[in-house]
This record gives C-alpha cells, sequence and structure tokens, in this order.
C-alpha cells in the first residue's frame, strides 16, 4: 500500500480550512485506482471532525474508506486512560 499524509487537521473552530489540508491530491490518487482508503487521524475531536469530512467526501467514489481501530493500549492502566479512549476501545470490541 501507499500512504497519504495530510499536514495537518481540521479544527472545530475553523483554524484549519479543508484547502490548505492535502484533500485535493488524496481525491487525485483515489481516481487513479484506489480500492481502500484507511484513514489514520489522532482520536482527538480535530482527528475525529477530519475523518468524517474526508469519510464524507469519499462516499461519491468508488472506494473503501474505513479507520484504524483504536482502544487501550497493552499494559496500559485504566485509571490513565481518557473517557474519549475507553468509550472507542469499547465501541469497537470483538467477540472471542
Amino acid at each position: 500500500g501507499k500512504y497519504h499524509v495530510l499536514h495537518g487537521a481540521l479544527t472545530s473552530l475553523g483554524e484549519l480550512d479543508p484547502e490548505k489540508l492535502k484533500i485535493t491530491a488524496l481525491l487525485k490518487r483515489i481516481e487513479g485506482g484506489v480500492r481502500e482508503v484507511i484513514l489514520a487521524t489522532d482520536t482527538d475531536t480535530d482527528g475525529e471532525l477530519t475523518a468524517m469530512y474526508i469519510a464524507k467526501l469519499l462516499n461519491s467514489y468508488r472506494v473503501t474508506v474505513s479507520r484504524i481501530a483504536s482502544g487501550v493500549p497493552m499494559g496500559g492502566e485504566l485509571e490513565y486512560i481518557d473517557q474519549m479512549t475507553l468509550s472507542r476501545a469499547l465501541e469497537e470490541r470483538k467477540k472471542y
């Protein structure tokens, strides 16, 4: 596979305009025959906003859009895990 760097993230405060990210270049690469885009943005609010924005843009393309899983790291102490990480870890849990 190949990777694409956005050089930033959208912010909930509107500090970064979508045109300043490398999204146009990403869309051009997708037109070249990409089958899947795996989003790997930060798990903070800005990363979530960026991932949702890009996923929405990619709805009109014939490409699978997924996101890397996130959760509690091995050996991590639950009392030090933030609420969003713990919530996502529970949502994305898998049955054994």
